[in-house]
């Protein structure tokens, strides 16, 4: 990804057409930068909301395919070293079957569990349509606030990407913490 201001600068050249790609790859940051040029009347603030959810959809939905097609490519030593047993690729399997919409938006909502809960959705071979109905439910609000945030915050988009950056940090701090506090009580439990 390129810079803030590189970023800034090709969206504003060229507009829709690059904030296409942009979205697949990026999302949160380049979702503000484009509100924020909406802001400035570069951009239709309509256009930039729904074009961000689509890019941020099918990005989700490469990691999807990521999972569920490429871990088959894996060598077996390394899917060994992994812990990719068949155990695990069915426990996998049932976790997405019974909370797999519930898993995807904690993924989505703490961004920074984000792309291992989409690949491994896409290893447990959920089914893609409710993959994409939990990830639309998720990215709807998630990036109505980037867009907002984008258009009446945008000139601090520097600022905005280090508190996105730190706040994804501390949930994935705070989830690992959970993660392993839930892990040593089921542990205890006879």
């Amino acid at each position: 990804m390129p810079s803030h201001e590189t970023a800034l600068a090709l969206i504003q050249a060229y507009g829709l057409w690059i904030l296409a790609p942009f979205t697949i790859l990026e999302g949160p940051i380049v979702t503000v930068i484009a509100a924020y040029l909406a802001h400035l009347g570069d951009l239709n603030v309509v256009a930039v909301y729904f074009l961000c959810i689509a890019g941020d959809l099918i990005g989700d939905s490469m990691l999807y395919a990521t999972g569920r097609f490429g871990a088959g490519w894996l060598p077996a030593r390394l899917t060994r070293w992994l812990g990719l047993t068949e155990a695990r690729a069915l426990a996998l399997t049932a976790h997405f079957a019974e909370k797999g919409g519930r898993t995807l938006l904690f993924g989505k909502w703490t961004h920074s569990a984000g792309m291992p809960i989409l690949i491994a959705s896409g290893m447990a071979r959920m089914n893609f349509a409710s993959y994409l109905w939990f990830n639309l439910l998720g990215t709807l609000p998630k990036t109505m606030l980037f867009v907002l945030l984008g258009y009446f915050l945008g000139a601090a988009y520097g600022a905005i990407d280090t508190y996105i950056y730190r706040g994804s940090l501390i949930l994935l701090a705070v989830a690992v913490l959970a993660g392993g506090f839930y892990l040593l009580r089921a542990r205890k439990t006879p």
